[in-house]
């Protein structure tokens, strides 16, 4: 299964145990009255509570150590900050789970815009953290700067790609994903969805990276639907594509006007726009790297996740089993390191059959039988 269904929760047996502790109250209340005084009862549940705390202190077993405690993992984000709901939200999650599940202790640094990242990433390198982390393309060539000037520190960088010249370093490695795979699967959704036969694609910055997405989001839509038709613009050529809400409301305004009825963003918060543009259109949009449904559940059907989060916890427990090794490390389907989003929450939006058949396609990619481009 390729759509991520959100965990639902619940306390199925809480009223069933409040009734019976009730029930055991009354009755021993009751037999206790009938035999010894109220002083009697009073000094009997004294003396019971407390050979109950001597037995607890003995027989109840001390909290497991948590095999990621003493390793110190410092992560520095991307444009937008850890809460654009998107790209670096999903980082914010992993980070999130490797304190909670293995005990890390793990600091964080938000830079300002236009700040300097390489300054964030040597501060956490200074500080002799086990790994540091940085989150984006762009701030790969600073990672490669430092993990050579810091060679006892380990480094990963999220879509990291290494630049010329430089080969695999042993203390870096690059967290990377297969997102056109991905994107062929939300694309095939907005191919079997479509009433206009017409559907669009905003992009951030224009780079090889976010070329995968819109590749990978064609390639599915032709896949189930031949005829119809994509059309596609970019916010820039600068990283600041990434972070501008407004243009992204005005290209996916005017790709609705073109007669597009679903659009696809690989954005970041320029996507912010896409979902305004949705909202007053009364049109549809599909979100990208996290679940964007909370954006805007008017319109949001899906989201193409990035599984940033299942990166981060995984090159984390690389470092606690000793396995940790520079190089690239890419996540697929096969490694539900990309999926798209199916839940109680956009299953108006999303029918049943068509998460059904797209599943199928996801099994297909798998077995190679579906080869999807990345260009």
């Amino acid at each position: 299964m390729f759509g991520n269904a959100r965990p639902a929760g619940g306390d199925r047996l809480g009223g069933a145990s409040r009734a019976g502790a009730a029930s055991g109250r009354h009755v021993g209340f009751r037999l206790l009255s009938q035999t010894v005084t109220a002083r009697r009862v009073i000094g009997l549940l004294l003396a019971i509570n407390a050979l109950l705390v001597v037995v607890g202190a003995v027989v109840v077993p001390e909290v497991a150590h948590k095999q990621g405690a003493g390793l110190h993992v410092g992560l520095v984000f991307d444009i937008g900050g850890k809460n654009d709901k998107s790209f670096n939200e999903a980082a914010w999650r992993g980070l999130q789970r490797v304190h909670d599940e293995l005990g890390v202790d793990v600091q964080y640094i938000e830079p300002s815009e236009g700040a300097d990242r390489e300054s964030a990433l040597r501060t956490l390198a200074a500080r002799k953290a086990d790994l540091v982390i940085g989150v984006g393309f762009i701030i790969g060539p600073d990672l490669e700067r430092l993990a050579q000037q810091f060679p006892d520190i380990r480094f990963a960088g999220i879509d990291y790609s290494p630049s010329e010249g430089i080969g695999t370093l042993p203390n870096l490695v690059g967290l990377r994903f297969r997102e056109h795979e991905g994107s062929f699967l939300v694309g095939a959704i907005a191919g079997l969805t479509t009433r206009s036969k017409v559907v669009g694609f905003v992009g951030g910055m224009k780079i090889p990276l976010i070329r995968k997405f819109e590749a990978g989001y064609e390639a599915g839509v032709h896949h189930v639907c031949p005829a119809c038709r994509i059309v596609a613009a970019y916010a820039g050529t600068e990283p600041k594509a990434f972070n501008d809400p407004s243009l992204g409301e005005e290209l996916a305004s005017a790709q609705y006007g073109q007669g597009a009825d679903i659009i696809f963003h690989a954005a970041g918060k320029t996507g912010d726009g896409v979902f305004a543009a949705a909202r007053q259109h009364d049109a549809r949009a599909i979100g990208v790297d996290s679940d964007q449904f909370d954006a805007a559940p008017c319109c949001v059907m899906t989201s193409m996740v990035k599984r940033v989060d299942v990166a981060v916890v995984d090159v984390v427990k690389d470092i606690i089993a000793g396995k940790f090794h520079g190089g690239l490390h890419e996540l697929g389907l096969a490694d539900h390191g990309v999926g798209f989003v199916a839940d109680e929450h956009n299953k108006q939006l999303l029918p049943i059959e068509v998460v059904e058949q797209v599943n199928a396609l996801g099994d297909e990619i798998i077995t190679g039988k579906i080869k999807v481009p990345d260009r």
